[in-house]
């Protein structure tokens, strides 16, 4: 008898351990199926292109396929929600403007999710900043002239955007720093807001690089600044908008990150961080990222969660200035 106590407590111990680690020996052996990656919006966008370039990678080192699944629809929570409800196993994620994923709280009145508790952070991916630009028919070389030109004809100047994305938000903050007003045309998501400028349909608007500087390079739309906090080693002619007297501390921009549903395991958020980390220092993928001005951004994911809840106060305060809400 004395000697089955230590038996009983060791197989005790062995299934305490075993019960307590579920999560690392699944992440020993994930990613063992496809990952679906979610996109909030169209083909064509940032979150798109950057998920094309990174998905192959990950193919590339693990096997099992990462699709590429473009879920559009309510400024992005159709591909948020869908994450946020699928199983905490890795196989589902979302690449996503984390800029606008830090404004939805703030401007939609309910959402069937929460950003906090129902998204785990992953990893951050990149930082393009907004270019502002305008159609050429639009007589301004300057963001002096542009604010000019505003204030001239307050309420003419139309700007085609995503309600309630970045873009839409740094237009809402461009407006309140210089005091003018302008009209929002609502469209589909970036692709469709830089069509719709590059027709001539809207007059400016502030986008992504990664989306933009096609249509710059080919003449469609005309380059005004840029919204970093410092010119652009690929734009070194470019003012930022911050070199604008009464401009100074403006920047915005497009930032990129991956998200997971709630409570996945931190054993599979570190793979993956960790992973993304090391294809974003890839040579091919930091040329491609560096010739359209976007920058690579890590951060670890408790960093990430800091950033995306600092950022989420920023914009609220804009959003409650500009009494902009979506039902």
């Amino acid at each position: 008898m004395r000697f089955i106590a230590p038996v009983v407590t060791l197989a005790a111990a062995v299934g305490t351990l075993c019960a307590a680690f579920p999560f690392a020996a699944a992440a020993q052996t994930w990613p063992a199926k496809p990952i679906r990656m979610l996109i909030p919006f169209p083909p064509g966008g940032t979150s798109d292109i950057l998920a094309r370039m990174i998905g192959p990678k990950l193919t590339e080192a693990w096997g099992p396929q990462v699709l590429v699944d473009n879920r559009v629809g309510a400024g992005g929570n159709i591909a948020m929600e869908l994450t946020a409800r699928a199983p905490a196993d890795g196989y589902t994620m979302v690449l996503t403007d984390l800029g606008n994923l830090a404004i939805t709280p703030s401007v939609y009145t309910k959402l069937p999710f929460d950003i906090i508790r129902d998204l785990t952070p992953v990893s951050m991916v990149s930082y393009s900043p907004h270019l502002l630009t305008v159609h050429p028919s639009v007589p301004v070389k300057t963001v002096k002239e542009l604010i000019a030109l505003a204030r001239a004809n307050p309420g003419k100047l139309n700007v085609p955007v995503g309600l309630g994305s970045a873009p839409h938000l740094a237009g809402l903050a461009l407006e309140q720093r210089i005091g003018a007003k302008w009209v929002y045309v609502p469209t589909k998501g970036g692709q469709a807001s830089v069509m719709t400028l590059a027709t001539g349909e809207g007059d400016l608007m502030f986008m992504g690089m990664l989306q933009i500087m096609p249509h710059v390079n080919a003449g469609r739309l005309k380059l005004i600044a840029v919204s970093s906090e410092k010119r652009e080693a690929t734009l070194p002619n470019t003012p930022t908008v911050g070199e604008t007297p009464g401009l100074q501390g403006f920047v915005t921009g497009s930032y990129q990150g991956v998200m997971g549903p709630g409570k996945l395991s931190p054993e599979i958020v570190n793979k993956m961080n960790a992973e993304v980390r090391r294809i974003l220092a890839l040579p091919d993928i930091k040329e491609k990222l560096a010739s359209q001005g976007t920058t690579p951004l890590y951060m670890s994911p408790p960093e990430m969660g800091k950033w995306i809840a600092s950022e989420k106060d920023r914009w609220a305060s804009v959003i409650k200035i500009s009494g902009f809400k979506i039902e």
